[in-house]
């Protein structure tokens, strides 16, 4: 048996109360990787919850490691005390020997996106304004993590208030990518992505408005899901605001315990599809990838610029899934997509007036990035009749999708337009060629998921020459989250990608 298959069946047995049988205990110990950083945190969740591993020896192996690269790396920002960890572990370890288990997350490891606040931790938002903050009470999703019985370590890198897709900013610095320490990590979730892909988290939480779950998934060969708009019980689930938390897995499987950690229970009014989401993702189902039929809309017939390399890699990803039956199709949506970006920037900038007391305030202005200072900037110049024209042009995009959705399973689009790149540069001037007019213009190619608030995954699609990861997006209907997952855990069974590992470099 694999262990892939051994660790389904380990998980089954525990939901029927048999934790302690031996002879299965000694099946999963044979089964495990000799170092405990290298179980994926479903194999974790396991041994702690068999007693194979303490709380105490999974942290400290957790901070040996952590300390031997996070220097070089940076995911981790904000790391608590090892003796109060430690001592944290202990408790665990007494809790579970009294028959106390908290959750699957009982005793690991877990750093919070430093977007979110965490009683008692910093929460700078990597902004030089809040570089002394420290939150008075959990966010709703750090305690849905605490609930589950996680331990917080500390907090991973973000760009300043989680704007573009470069993990960088003047309270904590530039984190690097798992595969090469020296390149971007992607962001606004690079630290939890560099995190993962290092194994110095077993699971990550993160966010996505522009990519922030996608862009460094790929970055970092690693699975990022973003859910279906209101999901995750923030916004308006009718407009389907743009920006939504969501989770970072070493695989699909971990992506997906963690997802139903911290997706609340919709609200009574929540749309229908989000009802059926929440009860599809909590065990989604392996697709067949067999009959399947996918539209590859890669780069818009020329629309948007592409290093070289980008392209054919995904494609070639993807004949593992016309191997295995599925149809792959080139379309280009009947859509301008020139009028999307418009329709994108308008929407964006509006979500910026909120921060305009920041950029009004003389002392408090020069403290604020310059992209996010023009962003609020832009902010002042819309009018009602450029909102109008940007809603009217996402009801288009809607309908838009809803015609390919009735001849495709899935949209399938590469994870970003360029590969990591130096993480001293704060975005790419130029992409295959291309100036770039504004500093996210590098990464229009997500927008066609953000905007409409649909389930979108990134899924590895490999490496180049250079041996920088990429991945694919893959875009489901509104609603259709447990689907995306059925698929992205099809995928993965077929590829190898996820379990190829980056030299990791220590200082």
């Amino acid at each position: 048996m694999n262990r892939r298959r051994f660790i389904a069946q380990s998980a089954a047995l525990l939901t029927l109360g048999v934790q302690n049988n031996v002879s299965l205990a000694k099946s999963f110990a044979a089964s495990l990787p000799s170092r405990i950083t290298d179980l994926d945190a479903t194999e974790l969740s396991l041994a702690i919850r068999m007693k194979l591993l303490s709380c105490e020896e999974v942290m400290a192996a957790y901070l040996q490691h952590i300390h031997r690269y996070n220097p070089i790396y940076n995911a981790i920002v904000a790391l608590q005390e090892d003796d109060l960890l430690l001592e944290a572990a202990r408790r665990a370890d007494q809790e579970l020997a009294q028959g106390i288990y908290h959750g699957w997350m009982h005793g690991m490891p877990h750093a919070i996106k430093d977007l979110e606040a965490v009683k008692g931790m910093p929460v700078s938002y990597g902004s030089p304004l809040f570089k002394d903050n420290v939150a008075e009470a959990d966010d709703p999703l750090p305690a849905s993590i605490r609930r589950a019985g996680a331990i917080f370590i500390g907090k991973t890198n973000t760009p300043e208030f989680g704007l573009g897709s470069q993990s960088y900013n003047p309270v904590y610095g530039a984190t690097g990518s798992a595969w090469n320490p020296e390149l971007t990590a992607g962001g606004s979730s690079g630290g939890a992505a560099s995190g993962l892909g290092t194994h110095m988290l077993p699971v990550a939480d993160g966010s996505d408005m522009m990519g922030s779950l996608r862009n460094p998934g790929a970055f970092n060969n690693v699975i990022g899901f973003r859910p279906s708009a209101g999901l995750m019980g923030s916004g308006n689930v009718f407009t389907r605001d743009l920006a939504t938390t969501g989770p970072m897995g070493r695989n699909t499987r971990d992506a997906v315990r963690l997802l139903n950690t911290i997706m609340p229970k919709p609200e009574l009014d929540a749309p229908q599809a989000l009802w059926s989401a929440a009860k599809n993702v909590a065990a989604p189902a392996l697709l067949k990838l067999e009959g399947l039929k996918l539209a590859w809309l890669g780069d818009f017939d020329g629309y948007l610029a592409m290093e070289s390399g980008v392209l054919p890699l995904c494609e070639s990803a993807l004949s593992n899934v016309t191997d295995a039956g599925a149809t792959v199709e080139a379309v280009t949506p009947q859509f301008d997509m020139a009028d999307l970006w418009d329709c994108w920037l308008t929407l964006r900038n509006l979500s910026r007036v909120g921060m305009r007391e920041w950029y009004e305030n003389p002392q408090k202005r020069p403290l604020l990035k310059p992209e996010l200072q023009w962003e609020i900037e832009q902010s002042y110049t819309l009018t009602a009749e450029d909102i109008s024209r940007a809603k009217a042009t996402r009801s288009r995009w809607y309908s838009e999708l809803q015609r390919l959705f009735e001849a495709y399973d899935f949209l399938l689009l590469p994870s970003a337009q360029v590969f990591p790149f130096d993480k001293n540069v704060h975005w790419p001037a130029t992409v295959g060629g291309r100036k770039m007019d504004t500093y996210h213009r590098w990464m229009e190619v997500v927008i066609p998921g953000s905007i409409p608030g649909l389930p979108v995954a990134n899924l590895p699609a490999g490496f180049d020459g250079q041996r920088r990861p990429m991945g694919i997006q893959v875009m489901g209907p509104y609603g259709g989250d447990g689907k995306v997952l059925g698929f992205a855990a099809a995928y993965e069974g077929i590829t190898d990608f996820l379990v190829q590992r980056p030299v990791l470099v220590e200082r």
